[in-house]
């Protein structure tokens, strides 16, 4: 049952007759950054041409809203100065 107090598209259930899969896709892309910590085994995957790297070490990928990887970083501070600089903003992920 919808909340009367919030508006329709809030609802999950019935986002998709407000906005296409396309739309949804691109929602805060170029915008909205999120960091994820990565170990160094699973970056092929993200960034084809890294250099090989001690599996075990563990770095810090600035994505885009999309998933789209940005930039590699060797801490988390790093990620997040370069999401400033590029005047993105940070969604927290959980």
């Amino acid at each position: 049952m919808h909340d009367t107090k919030t508006p329709e598209w809030t609802d999950r259930t019935r986002l998709s007759e407000f906005m296409s899969v396309d739309e949804l896709s691109e929602l805060g892309t170029g915008d909205i950054a999120y960091i994820k910590q990565i170990k160094a085994r699973d970056l092929k995957e993200m960034f084809p041409d890294v250099p090989p790297l001690h599996d075990n070490m563990t770095l810090y990928a600035l994505l885009n809203a999309d998933g789209t990887p940005i930039l590699l970083a060797d801490s988390r501070e790093a990620a997040i100065a370069n999401a400033f600089e590029a005047d993105l903003e940070m969604a927290s992920l959980h």
